[in-house]
């Protein structure tokens, strides 16, 4: 089992409804500015993983206040039981957000088909084209596009987000990154954070985080291609 963390409750992890929030652990990418550098790395917490039956019981417990599950990691479609968890979950009548890096299109793709996913959100990093070497180990343009085509094609809700980070964003890429996910309905661009990082040495000294003004710059660079565009 692969759950790593449980957020009993939160009121923006799913738009407009009351959710819990559960943690996956391990990623396949390395993005030095990580805000989750255990759960990338593969870690669990002192007492283990999550037991499933332990989760479900929570679950029970809270139907008639939470309306709905996020499931985050670290990046869930590389968990085994990911499948499993997303199964138990709808069973008790919750809907499911499902965020994910858009590294594994054909978990994606089988969630969607199995009617166990109501809403995605896909972070968006940079250009696709230039994930490699310093945010994927390998080049993953083609996984990430076709991951973008299947969210858009689903008919679900959803959305897409970067993290603004120097050298990865400025106002020409996410211009390009906005133009690639065109028309969809929200895309929200958030600062970076540097209390704790994956890499911290990736950064010498630390990039200066985008200034307000800078945020809305980019914002309104993206803002053209898409329905809606907002700061977090």
């Amino acid at each position: 089992m692969s759950i790593a963390g449980l957020q009993k409750t939160s009121l923006i992890d799913y738009p407009g409804l009351v959710s819990c929030v559960v943690f996956l652990t391990g990623c396949n990418f390395a993005c030095p500015y990580c805000h989750n550098p255990d759960l990338a790395r593969g870690d669990l917490p002192a007492g283990g993983a999550m037991a499933l039956d332990d989760f479900v019981a929570f679950l029970e417990q809270r139907r008639g206040f939470l309306d709905a599950v996020v499931i985050t990691g670290g990046e869930p479609t590389l968990s085994g039981d990911l499948v499993e968890i997303c199964r138990a979950i709808k069973s008790l009548g919750f809907l499911l957000k499902l965020d994910t890096n858009g590294s594994r299109p054909q978990v994606v793709a089988r969630l969607l088909e199995a009617g166990l996913v109501d809403y995605l959100a896909m972070d968006l990093k940079t250009l696709p084209e230039e994930y490699a070497p310093h945010l994927s180990p390998r080049p993953c343009a083609e996984a990430l596009t076709d991951s973008i085509r299947i969210i858009q094609a689903s008919g679900l809700a959803h959305e897409f987000r970067t993290t603004c980070v120097r050298p990865f964003v400025d106002q020409d890429r996410i211009a390009a990154m906005a133009r690639r996910i065109s028309g969809a309905p929200l895309y929200a661009l958030q600062a970076l954070q540097t209390e704790s990082l994956l890499n911290p040495d990736f950064f010498q000294p630390l990039p200066a985080p985008f200034s307000p003004l800078e945020m809305e710059q980019l914002r309104a660079a993206a803002a053209p291609y898409v329905q809606r565009c907002i700061l977090r």
